[in-house]
């Protein structure tokens, strides 16, 4: 049967060892440039389009496509799952009450009126945050009913730098769930991607997994397969759950979920075409587009930083000094004027931010345009927020000299040490100004 409850979290924690807080921070943003993911309608077709069996099925993007899509499935048995790219599909509510993101269906009658309840409106889930996200269209399919069913993935491994393939007998149910309460029923086999996914492998995992013997060569088949296209398309995740062996033993992927190496989109823009920026959080697609690298985290403590590296560093800096970070923003090594611009309306986008750590290693840039940059920001923006920054590398002394002389609100401080304290220390006066409704700049003498 249909999985009700899938999960759109990340498959790979369940191959990826255990880290330090930095070090997952550092992972979380490797993934926010890495992982394009699809719909599941897009998915069905790239199975389909590789020769995997699956339940017939189409998308629909109005109520009256719905229903025509019903009528040429043919059943009077179908699922209907609206298309948004969050985990509990099944168990989340629209904003217009309606419960399910996934509904079974038994007429084109009930396609067109399910579809209509649900495209243009909000689905929220677990994952999504009380804001939802919004349903563009409906995937219908016919209904399948499983003997058996297993969960198969196909990841890449930071650890061992290489596919894995990650299979249970207990599919159709919380991988992550499964993973915590019962590990022994997860297997993980590395796969040398110099020999690929061999008939011997494939048939191995088929076998171990619990597929009847009619239906073992089947199943080694669509892993092969399953395989391919990870090759193929440089996807970072296929996840199929459940892979099933239906009442009449045939070997199904009811559900599917694919992610994909951003670093391969030149070569890959059919797929990069897929993208649905809708479904993405508005501020790092508009970073993305900027050329920055963009989190938004839970603190008040905005940082600007260029590299990876400094800013892993930067955010534990101020967690040390008893600070919060509100972001990770890596503007990379073209910090220029224009880019700083785009980072402090990002940061300051954020409610929350009540000061700004600026940590700017100046080698490809010089220092001193990074002030003229910053100070024309804040000149442009008319920021009441304290910034504190740290600007380190080539004419750094200039650097000092023009941000002590603007009058701007900018601390200009070498140290790192002292300059997140100041950082943290700012962030509290603020925030302490703010509720009691006294002036920012009063309170701060500035």
């Amino acid at each position: 049967m249909f999985r009700l409850g899938r999960s759109r979290a990340l498959a790979s924690a369940l191959v990826a060892p255990k880290v330090s807080p930095s070090t997952r921070l550092t992972s979380i943003a490797q993934q926010q440039r890495r992982a394009l993911s699809i719909h599941e309608y897009r998915s069905a077709d790239l199975l389909r389009q590789n020769g995997i069996d699956l339940p017939k099925g189409s998308v629909a993007h109005t109520a009256a496509e719905a229903e025509q899509v019903a009528k040429q499935i043919g059943t009077d048995d179908m699922v209907i799952k609206a298309q948004v790219l969050a985990g509990g599909r099944g168990k989340g509510s629209f904003d217009n009450g309606l419960k399910g993101g996934v509904r079974v269906i038994y007429s084109p009658t009930e396609a067109k009126m399910f579809a209509d309840q649900m495209i243009g409106h909000k689905l929220i889930t677990k994952q999504t945050g009380a804001g939802g996200r919004l349903c563009n269209a409906v995937y219908i399919c016919e209904r399948k009913f499983a003997r058996r069913e297993f969960y198969l993935a196909v990841l890449m491994d930071r650890a061992s730098q290489g596919p894995v393939i990650v299979s249970s007998s207990q599919g159709g149910m919380d991988i992550e769930g499964v993973a915590k309460e019962n590990p022994e029923a997860i297997t993980t086999t590395y796969i040398d991607i110099n020999v690929g996914v061999t008939d011997e492998i494939a048939r191995g995992i088929a076998t171990k997994l619990g597929f009847s013997e009619q239906c073992v060569e089947d199943a080694t088949d669509t892993i092969k397969k399953l395989y391919q296209i990870f090759l193929d398309k440089d996807a970072t995740q296929i996840e199929i759950n459940p892979l099933s062996e239906t009442s009449d033993h045939k070997v199904m992927c009811m559900d599917a979920k694919f992610g994909f190496d951003e670093n391969a989109e030149f070569r890959q823009k059919e797929v990069f075409g897929w993208r649905d920026t809708t479904q993405e959080d508005p501020e790092e697609v508009r970073a993305a587009q900027a050329g920055l690298n963009f989190i938004k985290l839970d603190g008040d403590i905005g940082c600007l930083v260029n590299g990876a590296g400094l800013a892993m560093a930067t955010m534990d800096i101020i967690k040390l000094n008893g600070g919060q970070p509100a972001n990770f923003l890596d503007v990379g090594g073209g910090a220029t004027p224009a880019a700083i611009k785009e980072a402090f309306e990002l940061i300051t986008s954020d409610p929350k931010v009540s000061a700004i750590f600026v940590n700017i290693f100046g080698g490809i840039v010089r220092c001193d345009a990074i002030a003229h940059g910053l100070i024309n920001t804040v000149k442009t923006l008319d920021l009441k927020i304290p910034i504190i920054a740290r600007l380190q590398g080539t004419n750094m002394e200039q650097a000092h000299q023009l941000i002590n002389d603007s009058g701007m609100k900018i601390f200009s401080i070498d140290d790192l040490q002292s300059a997140a304290e100041k950082a943290v220390q700012l962030s509290k006066v603020v925030k302490m100004a703010r509720d009691i409704d006294v002036g920012v700049e009063f309170t701060l003498g500035i």
